[in-house]
């Protein structure tokens, strides 16, 4: 094991991907000279050229639509939209054509297309750079998605998008960007829609994904000092959803906190909390409880920080679940 900055890790499984088939190609804006806008791509067009890694005009729904049409032809293409903000631009191509067209083709087509995009606040953007939007995509038939925490699920979870025969949109935070962890030298990939629990305990489940994992990581680390033990669970993939570990952990538990920065309204934590309610309500002890983004605009600057969960709130409604 060695340490690896999640910016490389994005970086790495994209080199590794490249050089194991020669149909992996990426296409994006400024992804190609520039090395992407965060330097994710850096490296790669001076070592596997222009044709494999291709710089995409300023039009998203093109790009989509390039990507799908890559697919069908037998390419496994890597798409970088620079903000998840920007992919509403590209819905049509994605949700109702590489979604669908392996199910309407009677599954003679199948679209290996991976969409990376960048999620969440911590880049002070404001409004049209900052959003969350993953719950929209878990509703569609034929997508999956995909949301790491840390670098080695980065590269493995990338890897493992990479070579499936589906579309997947692979969410990365760009707060987490310089976030350092361990990550197995060898070759390795870890399997889409298995969760992974990263902090054992017995009295409450906190479930998350993405930045909010380590968030949730400090509050078990506090209410531990509390006498209270959180079993956090880092969902890694939303679809495919590993609702057997939830429930496992639910039924041990018997306290549910959920946790993420998109809004709370219609959040995938609203999903979750439905999903526990129908398989295991009866292990209940309380209601499940969601802490989650507020619903607003996202504003410029410092003042996004308000929107989120803290430490504190999950502290606070921890002890109210369980005490």
């Amino acid at each position: 094991m060695g340490k690896l900055n999640f910016r490389w890790a994005i970086n790495q499984a994209l080199d590794e991907e490249m050089t194991r088939d020669a149909k992996v190609v990426l296409l994006g804006e400024d992804i190609g000279r520039a090395g992407g806008t965060f330097g994710l791509t850096r490296g790669l067009y001076e070592k596997y050229g222009e044709w494999r890694v291709k710089d995409s005009p300023l039009s998203e729904e093109g790009l989509m639509g390039t990507a799908v049409g890559l697919a069908i032809a037998g390419y496994r293409p890597v798409i970088e939209i620079m903000f998840m903000d920007f992919i509403t631009i590209a819905m049509e191509q994605l949700v109702n054509q590489a979604a669908k067209t392996n199910f309407v083709s009677g599954g003679k087509i199948t679209i290996p297309l991976v969409v990376r995009t960048l999620g969440g606040g911590g880049f002070r953007g404001g409004s049209h750079h900052s959003q969350s939007l993953e719950a929209w995509f878990t509703h569609v038939p034929g997508l999956k998605v995909v949301y790491p925490s840390n670098p080695e699920d980065a590269k493995g979870l990338l890897k493992s998008a990479i070579r499936d025969d589906h579309p997947v949109l692979f969410i990365e935070h760009k707060s987490l960007l310089s976030l350092k962890g361990e990550a197995p030298d060898e070759e390795y990939t870890i399997p889409i829609g298995k969760a992974k629990i990263v902090c054992k305990g017995e009295h409450l489940t906190i479930l998350s994904y993405g930045k909010m994992v380590h968030v949730c990581l400090e509050g078990a680390n506090e209410l531990e000092k509390k006498g209270i033990k959180a079993e956090v669970i880092d969902l890694r993939t939303l679809l495919p959803l590993d609702v057997e570990t939830i429930i496992q952990s639910v039924k041990k538990t018997n306290h549910v906190l959920i946790v993420h920065e998109a809004a709370k309204n219609s959040g995938f934590g609203a999903e979750i909390s439905a999903l526990i309610s129908e398989q295991a309500i009866y292990d209940l002890d309380a209601p499940v409880k969601r802490l989650a983004g507020l619903f607003s605009t996202i504003p410029v600057g410092n003042a996004e920080d308000f929107l989120y969960p803290t430490v504190l709130q999950i502290i606070q409604t921890a002890e109210e679940l369980v005490l």
